[in-house]
């Protein structure tokens, strides 16, 4: 896979009732941060289910997937803290992939998401037509492909290894769950995907490495 590629790590988990308070707590208060002061992340983004999929969901973008196997990185899992630790067992069905990002069409985070989990055979190009078909439709924001890596995919502690699929995925942004419904349909004609398998999100809040910069 294209080194040179943005990379993305995705991460969605379901969380017990009773643990969500702590949960959030600390990602919030110190899980984002943390990560987005790894050298080479870009940004740390939070999204909370709207409809279907795990009902937490993680995106944090770096430079390259390179950021994935620095020393930096891999640093922050020698001194991870006991409310780290703690919050990592309380994740149910977890899901982490680390991405490439390729096929991009248009600029900037858009508040709603929708997620369609392709085929792994699916070429890059038909994604980025579909990009630019969308772009000219209200409301549509961002679209990109997120292709797992093999290798740097590696479970989480309560990942479960059974079946597990590393699949690609397209993320469409928008400006409102109306738009976010609406482009989702107009894709899933293309792509001959079943409506109702996608995932809907809505965003919680961004963090990023500028920031902590100023």
């Amino acid at each position: 896979m294209n080194s040179s590629h943005q990379g993305m790590l995705f991460v969605a988990t379901d969380v017990a009732a009773q643990d969500e308070a702590d949960f959030n707590q600390w990602y919030d208060r110190e899980h984002v941060e943390e990560r987005v002061r790894i050298e080479g992340f870009l940004s740390g983004t939070r999204y909370q289910s709207l409809k279907g999929g795990r009902k937490y969901l993680g995106l944090y973008k770096t430079r390259s997937l390179e950021s994935f196997t620095s020393a930096a990185y891999h640093a922050a899992f020698t001194r991870q803290t006991a409310w780290s630790v703690a919050n990592l067992q309380k994740m149910q069905s977890p899901m982490r992939r680390v991405c490439a990002i390729s096929a991009v069409v248009g600029i900037g985070n858009g508040s709603h998401l929708a997620i369609i989990t392709l085929p792994a055979d699916t070429e890059e190009s038909r994604i980025a037509e579909l990009g630019t078909t969308l772009f000219a439709h209200d409301g549509f924001i961002r679209s990109s492909l997120l292709t797992p890596d093999t290798a740097l995919s590696t479970p989480l502690p309560k990942e479960s290894t059974d079946n597990r699929q590393l699949l690609p995925m397209m993320l469409l942004e928008s400006s409102s769950l109306e738009a976010s419904e609406r482009l989702a349909a107009h894709a899933c004609h293309a792509l001959d995907y079943p409506l109702d398998e996608v995932l809907h999100y809505g965003l919680g809040w961004q963090l990023t490495a500028q920031e902590l910069k100023l």
